[in-house]
């Protein structure tokens, strides 16, 4: 659990858009869970029709109840018969598949098809590893047949970058294929050593729309 730090909650208007960071998950141990809209974030986000997660409908709150339980709900009922494909795709660790915080920093809440997604602050601790997704494949235009699953990548910080300066370019060979997905490129301006991307899985239906990584330390 020590690789986890904050989660962001993500909200963008579709697929193409740009993510919006909305808000943020805190796990204190003195303060225990606390959930906050980030003001910013939810300003930009007004602007191409946001509503507030509708179980925290006050943006000035700070909420201290409940908090994942309601967000809990985004998550897999292990009990599924298909619930151990899920978690392997994950990367879950067993002993953790019942923690609320870690499987929404794990699995990013995916399970649900709203607009919302939970980004975790990751820390490069030994033995991370976790599965993001590409983003800018709208704009990148790249032939199916020059990427496969399992394919070893490589990355560029882009410090210079006006939109996020925490951004990391990702690429195969000379392909540039587009960014990791914002919050998790933090765990490689954190890191002293170079860090693993491979890829884990790829969407795609005569062209690629979706290119799952996995990050590991």
């Amino acid at each position: 659990m020590k690789a986890i730090g904050s989660i962001y909650l993500a909200w963008r208007k579709g697929k193409g858009s740009r993510r919006k960071i909305v808000g943020v998950i805190k796990k204190n141990a003195s303060e225990g869970i606390r959930f906050e809209y980030n003001q910013e974030g939810v300003k930009e986000a007004e602007k191409e029709g946001f509503a507030p997660y509708v179980d925290f409908p006050d943006i000035k709150k700070t909420y201290t109840h409940n908090i994942l339980d309601i967000f809990g709900q985004r998550l897999i009922k292990t009990e599924r018969s298909d619930s151990q494909k899920y978690l392997d795709f994950w990367d879950i660790d067993k002993k953790y598949q019942d923690d609320k915080f870690y499987m929404l920093a794990y699995t990013q809440g995916m399970l649900s098809t709203d607009n919302f997604e939970f980004l975790a602050d990751f820390y490069p601790v030994s033995g991370l590893c976790f599965v993001s997704e590409i983003c800018g494949l709208s704009h990148a235009h790249i032939d199916p047949t020059a990427i496969m699953t399992d394919d070893i990548l490589t990355y560029k910080l882009d410090k210079e970058n006006s939109k996020d300066k925490y951004a990391v370019k990702v690429f195969k060979g000379n392909i540039e294929l587009g960014y990791v997905k914002i919050i998790h490129s933090r765990v490689f301006h954190k890191s002293n050593r170079q860090l693993k991307i491979k890829i884990k899985s790829i969407d795609q239906n005569g062209t690629i729309n979706r290119i799952f990584i996995e990050i590991s330390v």
